[in-house]
């Protein structure tokens, strides 16, 4: 199955909830994932741009939209962003792809 990486923030009034009263949202997102066939691999906080950075390996795009549409849905998320991940093989089975796609670049003056 394909791997993504959601990136999320949280809002003011969420982190004012799990500062008051702590829980692990990893577990709370994890039923999510697993009815819509997937895995959740990882789950980290940071900071920085996003919040939390969460790895996930889901069955297609569409499952991956609706795992985001979800998240984004509960209000308790500022941001998110999901990103298709591929591995170093499929890279590089796409530049070895991109090398004969034939692409030319504007010609305009440099």
């Amino acid at each position: 199955m394909p791997l993504y990486m959601i990136q999320a923030s949280y809002t003011s009034e969420a982190w004012a909830r799990l500062v008051q009263r702590p829980e692990d949202r990893a577990g709370a997102l994890k039923p999510v994932i697993d009815r819509l066939g997937g895995q959740l691999l990882s789950w980290y906080y940071c900071f920085g741009d996003h919040d939390v950075v969460v790895i996930v390996d889901l069955p297609s795009n569409v499952t991956a939209a609706a795992a985001s549409m979800s998240i984004a849905a509960g209000k308790a998320v500022k941001g998110i962003k999901t990103t298709a991940l591929m591995s170093p093989d499929d890279g590089f089975d796409a530049m070895l792809l991109a090398q004969g796609a034939g692409y030319q670049p504007p010609t305009g003056p440099s």
